[in-house]
């Protein structure tokens, strides 16, 4: 019996056609000793990233308003932990908190969620026991949702530990600033 290992068949790319690809590394050899791997790279320590230019990416809205967006939300995901609160989980409970009756269709247009997205968000909420769906008074074909009596108690727990967050969020914006970067993100978004 022949104990040599066998390459690895050719693999193809898509391209069109068929393209044979060359294997990366030859074939190994009975008793051949293993080359070990060269060490992995390390990242360059922090002080340099400091020394980065950076000022076309500062110039633009989209990296600013990314940039903060990412430390406030990996803040609100530690404070909504206990809640077991997503972002968009804790904005239809609010949203719901402050428009009892509100539709699925209100609450997506309101929100900009896919109404695929929301039915399977909405299944979740009802499983926890926090949403309920109720006839709607004029609207025979929507239901009208409303909190329950949990759901009620876990968003105003919810928004008091959101308004903390806020506040620590925009320590260093005087309130002046704070009130015009709220107003000045929504006429980027509003229409």
């Amino acid at each position: 019996m022949d104990k040599r290992i066998s390459p690895t068949p050719p693999q193809t790319r898509r391209t069109g056609a068929a393209q044979p690809v060359k294997a990366l590394s030859p074939p190994l050899k009975p008793n051949a000793k293993v080359a070990k791997p060269a060490p992995a790279l390390t990242p360059a320590p922090a002080s340099s990233a400091g020394s980065l230019d950076t000022q076309f990416l500062e110039s633009l809205l989209g990296y600013n308003a990314r940039r903060a967006a990412l430390v406030i939300i990996g803040v609100f995901l530690k404070c909504m932990a206990p809640y077991g609160l997503r972002p968009v989980d804790f904005s239809v409970l609010s949203v719901i908190e402050h428009n009892p009756g509100v539709t699925s269709r209100q609450l997506c247009a309101a929100l900009s969620i896919l109404p695929p997205n929301f039915v399977k968000l909405l299944g979740t909420l009802e499983q926890r026991k926090l949403v309920d769906r109720k006839p709607h008074p004029q609207d025979k074909r929507a239901a009208a949702l409303h909190l329950t009596p949990q759901g009620h108690a876990l968003v105003q727990s919810a928004e008091v530990t959101v308004r903390q967050l806020e506040r620590q969020s925009a320590a260093r914006l005087t309130q002046a600033e704070h009130t015009t970067l709220i107003r000045l993100l929504q006429k980027v978004y509003l229409p």
